[in-house]
């Protein structure tokens, strides 16, 4: 198993709103960065990853699950681009803060401290264990 990171505008999407798509999950569209695109490639069903939001929040608010693996995003006219389908698993008890993130030295090189504006990233698995016990996970 692997584990990433999603990051969202919770004015674009929200984690409220993935949450209400239930077991079906969603698609995880729109991203047209090359880097990302690849992370999404690398992804497997029963992958976990962080819900991310970015903008004015700048926190981890919950757990998704890979549901549907690396296929065409119908939103790319150019058919460069692909998206894979995530469920919510379940809220983060304590969201974990970009700044709790940068402050916690086993997390110093994590991407998200490092190469912080990429929108679909990959999580160490000691990194996953770190921030899911900041955030209440045992």
């Amino acid at each position: 198993m692997a584990y990433w990171l999603f990051k969202t505008e919770p004015e674009s999407w929200s984690w409220q709103q993935q949450k209400k798509k239930g077991a079906m999950g969603e698609p995880w569209t729109g991203v047209r960065n090359h880097q990302a695109a690849n992370n999404m490639k690398a992804m497997r069903k029963g992958d976990y990853g962080f819900f991310y939001h970015s903008g004015e929040e700048r926190r981890i608010v919950g757990i998704v699950e890979v549901v549907g693996e690396y296929a065409p995003d119908p939103t790319d006219a150019s058919g460069r681009f692909g998206m894979v389908v995530v469920r919510a698993l379940r809220d983060m008890p304590k969201p974990v803060t970009l700044a709790e993130v940068k402050v916690a030295p086993k997390l110093k090189d994590m991407t998200l401290v490092r190469f912080s504006r990429l929108s679909v990233q990959p999580v160490k698995p000691e990194e996953w264990r770190t921030v899911c016990a900041m955030g209440g996970i045992k």
